[in-house]
């Protein structure tokens, strides 16, 4: 395991709610990547799990009491408050969410977050009614807008009640990726040049229709702010979306295949290239100049498709081709099979795949516009699997995967 949070002092703070059980298993993760954790407790969390239990795994005292004799002989929560780099929480329940913003302070684990001047990170975690209710989204606004970071919730079947829908904590991979991505701001990448293709791509059939891939380029997007966020030089070459460029990523616009592949031909050499655009595999040969018109009684006119270059592979055996080449495979059926063969037929290093089929238990609108994704990574040693997160939480855990990656070449 790579320490890719060595000397890193993380304070966590552990709310009441049946997900407090997770936060047994983050710890064991940041430790193992060399993090230092300190736990603070409220009263609730300690109905679910035990100071003991945590004080176990992450090997440190663990702060409970706003008013503890010894704790508290320095302005103990003060010091708990500046002595970390980030302060996450997790699990993040509608109660302390509330106190925090409106500015209460009565136990210790709101004290210690209304005394920071540090990065807070919440999980939240909550029965699915509690989260959607307008008080907890107006206080979630209010957070987000005084500078905290939200990770999750995630949408599933909730433990304590049998109700499903969107509530349950992040999983704590998720977290981590979240953190890692949160205290690798201009550090990891600094120097590195990394292109990524997001969309889709737009293949005329006349001037009003086209061929297109169904993607909303959420994800693309998504990884390139990511990795901006770790101090990459980041080049993103983005299809037709509509969504806003990412800051601090230099983007170009394309509209089809061949001018993506112009456009990220023309951005090499580079450090590491990941390819998420869903690019439209063919293209008419016969793309009319005018409108084709509709002539009732008359059939529909021949369209001549023609293959489209293939980007990825272009660039795989490519002479300037980069150290680190990651592609995506969007499937719907023989998932990993499809995504090895394209891992050995095109040159990548690795195959981000993901199931895109309406069976594929991915929560919301479906992984195709939709802001989740569940993912495997498939390279010649094997398949690693995460768990489903949102989009977002998979660029965070992809950049800190390609930083790994890139420096074990470095090295």
């Amino acid at each position: 395991m790579t320490p890719t949070l060595s000397s890193r002092r993380l304070l966590l703070v552990i709310s009441g709610g049946i997900a407090a059980y997770k936060s047994l298993d983050l710890i064991r993760r940041l430790r193992e990547r060399g993090a230092r954790v300190r736990c603070v407790m409220t009263r609730a969390a300690q109905e679910f799990v035990t100071p003991l239990s945590v004080g176990a795994l992450s090997a440190d005292h663990v702060f409970t009491d706003l008013f503890d004799r010894q704790d508290e002989h320095d302005v103990g929560h003060i010091r708990l408050s500046r002595e970390a780099d980030l302060i996450v929480v997790a699990p993040a329940t509608a109660d302390l969410m509330a106190k925090l913003a409106g500015g209460h302070a009565d136990d210790l684990a709101s004290a210690v977050l209304l005394a920071t001047d540090k990065p807070v990170l919440m999980a939240p975690a909550m029965n699915p009614r509690m989260w959607s209710h307008p008080a907890t989204r107006r206080n979630r606004d209010l957070l987000a807008a005084d500078g905290v970071r939200f990770v999750g919730p995630a949408s599933g079947e909730m433990a304590e009640s049998g109700e499903a829908g969107e509530g349950r904590m992040a999983e704590p991979l998720e977290i981590v990726a979240a953190i890692e991505g949160l205290l690798g701001e201009g550090r990891r990448l600094a120097g590195r040049r990394i292109v990524v293709t997001s969309g889709p791509t737009h293949e005329p059939i006349d001037p009003i229709r086209y061929i297109a891939n169904r993607s909303s380029g959420k994800q693309g997007h998504a990884i390139a702010s990511a990795l901006a966020r770790l101090g990459a030089d980041v080049r993103l070459v983005s299809g037709p979306v509509a969504i806003a460029d990412p800051a601090g990523v230099t983007t170009t616009h394309v509209e089809t295949a061949r001018q993506m592949q112009a456009a990220v031909e023309a951005l090499l050499p580079a450090d590491a290239a990941v390819f998420v655009a869903a690019v439209a595999d063919w293209r008419t040969g016969n793309a009319a100049g005018e409108k084709i018109k509709k002539v009732t009684g008359s059939a529909p006119p021949t369209l001549t498709m023609i293959e489209n270059p293939d980007i990825l592979m272009g660039v795989g055996h490519h002479a300037r081709r980069p150290a680190l080449v990651v592609g995506f495979a969007a499937e719907t059926t023989n998932l990993i099979a499809n995504a090895q063969a394209k891992l050995a037929k095109k040159g990548a290093d690795f195959i981000v795949a993901n199931d895109v089929s309406p069976a594929s238990g991915i929560g919301g609108s479906g992984v195709m516009g939709g802001d989740r994704n569940l993912v495997r990574i498939v390279s010649a040693t094997g398949v690693e699997e995460w768990p489903e997160m949102t989009k977002e939480g998979v660029a965070e855990r992809l950049a800190a995967f390609i930083a790994d990656r890139l420096e074990a070449v470095s090295a």
